[in-house]
């Protein structure tokens, strides 16, 4: 025999038929007891994750680190950029100090590896190591200079001349030193 009211029953077939109001809450109590046996197979069965499913929340991921990597990539070369700056000035202050004890700049042939260089005057050297930028190149020591008696140049990441970008020169008479006492010689 079949429940009367088989469209609110899950299983569509029950034994009971609800004639009075106490079938009726014993009914009610079967269809409570087998939607929630009919829910946890169900749950049983959906337990795991579908490929489809793990692929798209892979491209989804991939899609957010490349907008990540995009937007971060400015900040890393502007960090850069500050830090060739930064090295620039190091390195002209030592330029200026070497002047001061040996009355002379660097010659084009030593470069600016001889204040890296121990002497009697400077027993560590002006700076700890031959400077490098932060692409990894060596910076550029010219004398006479563009804009005064010496100039030191970072070609950027391409370590070509001009560029904009990551590519853009940066140079010691960009970073406004005043070079009033060696400009005067």
């Amino acid at each position: 025999m079949s429940c009367k009211r088989s469209y609110f029953c899950p299983l569509r077939s029950c034994s009971r038929v609800p004639v009075s109001t106490t079938r009726r809450a014993s009914h009610s109590r079967h269809v409570i007891e087998s939607a929630r046996l009919a829910d946890i197979r169900w749950h049983a069965r959906r337990s795991a994750f579908s490929l489809v499913e793990l692929m798209v929340v892979i491209v989804i991921m991939g899609l957010l680190a490349g907008v990540a990597t995009i937007s971060v990539r400015t900040y890393l070369i502007r960090g850069k950029q500050n830090v060739a700056r930064l090295e620039i000035s190091k390195i002209c202050q030592a330029i200026d100090t070497f002047y001061g004890q040996f009355d002379r700049y660097p010659t084009p042939d030593e470069g600016i590896a001889i204040l890296a260089t121990k002497s009697d005057a400077f027993p560590d050297g002006l700076l700890s190591k031959p400077p490098i930028d932060p692409w990894g190149h060596p910076y550029e020591y010219l004398v006479p200079g563009r804009s005064g008696p010496y100039e030191v140049i970072c070609y950027g990441a391409d370590h070509r001349e001009g560029g904009s970008g990551a590519d853009a020169d940066i140079s010691s008479s960009d970073l406004g030193q005043d070079r009033s006492k060696s400009n005067a010689q």
